[in-house]
């Protein structure tokens, strides 16, 4: 290509028809352009004919803001607020509040690794809910405190176990090696860290997600969480201004986080004390044959409760509908009729050439199931990463018990590390009883943690390919390889083609 013939702004080649617009493709400057002017450009290109740059010219700051008072907020038009991107920071906040503000799906975030990183000892929340109970306070604090105690303990000692039963490598620098050990250590010590302990979250989100995040945030019972919701409407309000002006707490949430709120009064009461009655029956251990044992690992679990019987049937006739075009009704009659070595060449096509980093094609989606989950609070952080799956979590507790890192007892460290979880679960068992909202904040990142979760199969292979692998952690690989073989068990030859990483 000559130097005439390319475009200064990344455009292709000239067309070889003249009365044909050259094709352009260039980013429009965020340092010249606020994020309400970049969203009403785009969001103009359905009604005007010019070029991005072109409008982008005519839109100020007070434009900007007149349309999304009309078209946005009045006509309630908000998928074009997806266009203004923020980037936030939120600085030392807990892990319960992270869990919070990381729940809404549509954002990428990023957040302070407890597994790579040593925590300071006063690096933790204390609740604003305890100023009132002078008592519970103190004792909270005493048992926070221990935990990070035990924390500092758990580490040094692992540390030296492995300094003395890890080979060094020949070319490894002394600074490499401490490093390596020191990231073991981390990870295995980590689980005695309370939900309390504060962490770091980057934030990318647009503005139309952000305003569900705060309302949420700023709806919940926690006064932690309530306040991170205010302070991301007043910094986000800073940036898109007419976006998120009505970004406030919500009757609606308000009611999700505390159901009690949206009933009539006469059955507030009732919910309450049903509620009570429930709590103070305890916890009732499910059946023996309910968890797969996992050596020192514990009950670290995986249950199938529901999956589509007619998977198979549903992935060849979508498989069908696409390359031949015969409509569902037909599509679905002819796998009904197809003989078996048909479906077995169509389930082969479906995956033809998919290698173990390849999305499984969409039609996968349509192949439905429903788990139940028990892995430690460190692993379920973790997991809720994956934001395809529909998860729902059970209130945190301490009553399912806690994993043991198989680190700690190669470094016989058991005594050290349970003197940690009984002081966290007299903790927890205190702030339930006088504070009911408050007590998450003691769990631990060992304590097991159960959760409903709903998927698909184009889903269950990206999470089979690379939590079942060995770079995986063990805290999540086990629940995941259990997965995999009830998936297996029922369907194998959904599974077939599925390329692990290993």
């Amino acid at each position: 290509m000559t130097e005439q013939e390319k475009d200064p702004q990344g455009q292709a080649e000239t067309q070889a028809n003249p009365g044909t617009p050259e094709r352009r493709v260039y980013a429009l400057d965020g340092k010249k352009l606020t994020e309400e002017q970049i969203a009403v450009t785009f969001a103009m290109t359905s009604r005007r004919p010019e070029s991005f740059d072109e409008i982008a010219q005519q839109v100020t700051e007070s434009k900007a803001a007149d349309f999304h008072d009309r078209w946005v907020l009045s006509y309630g038009h908000a998928s074009v607020a997806e266009h203004a991107t923020l980037h936030l920071a939120v600085e030392n906040v807990s892990r319960i509040a992270a869990d919070q503000i990381e729940d809404h799906r549509f954002g990428s975030y990023t957040e302070k690794s407890s597994r790579y990183q040593v925590i300071e000892p006063s690096f933790y929340h204390v609740p604003r809910e305890l100023d009132n109970l002078p008592e519970v306070k103190e004792g909270y604090l005493a048992t926070v405190a221990e935990l990070f105690q035990h924390y500092e303990t758990l580490l040094q000692g692992t540390i030296d176990y492995l300094r003395q039963n890890t080979h060094k490598g020949s070319k490894e620098s002394d600074n490499a090696f401490n490093l390596r050990l020191r990231r073991r250590a981390t990870d295995a010590a980590r689980n005695v860290l309370p939900a309390a302990t504060l962490t770091n979250i980057g934030i990318t989100v647009n503005a139309r997600s952000l305003e569900h995040i705060i309302s949420k945030l700023r709806s919940h019972s926690l006064q932690e969480v309530e306040d991170i919701g205010t302070e991301l409407f007043q910094q986000g309000r800073k940036i898109t201004p007419t976006l998120l002006k009505y970004a406030s707490a919500s009757a609606y949430y308000e009611g999700q986080a505390r159901p009690h709120r949206a009933l009539p009064q006469g059955s507030q009461e009732e919910l309450k004390q049903l509620l009570q009655v429930h709590r103070a029956e305890g916890y009732v251990p499910p059946p023996e044959a309910y968890f797969q044992e996992a050596g020192s690992q514990g009950p670290i679990a995986a249950r199938l409760l529901d999956y589509d019987p007619d998977g198979e049937e549903k992935l060849i006739a979508a498989m069908l509908q696409k390359e031949m075009g015969l409509g569902h009704e037909a599509s679905r009659l002819q796998t009904i009729s197809m003989a078996e070595s048909g479906r077995e060449v169509i389930l082969a096509s479906a995956a033809a050439g998919m290698g173990p980093h390849d999305p499984a094609p969409r039609e996968f989606e349509l192949v439905r199931y429903r788990f139940e989950f028990v892995m430690d609070y460190g692993a379920y952080r973790e997991f809720k990463r994956h934001r395809m799956l529909s998860l729902f979590p059970e209130a945190m507790t301490v009553k399912l018990g806690h994993r043991i890192p198989e680190l700690i007892t190669d470094a016989h460290l058991e005594e050290e590390y349970e003197q940690a979880m009984a002081a966290a679960n007299q903790g927890y068992w205190k702030l339930l009883a006088a504070r009911p909202d408050t007590a998450p904040y003691l769990v631990t990142h060992g304590h097991y943690q159960r959760m409903l979760v709903e998927t698909n199969l184009r889903e269950l292979y990206h999470l089979f390919r690379l939590r079942t692998s060995r770079q995986a952690h063990e805290s999540i690989r086990e629940p995941m390889l259990q997965a995999m073989e009830l998936v297996r068990a029922v369907q194998p030859r959904l599974l077939q083609n599925l390329q692990l990483r290993d």
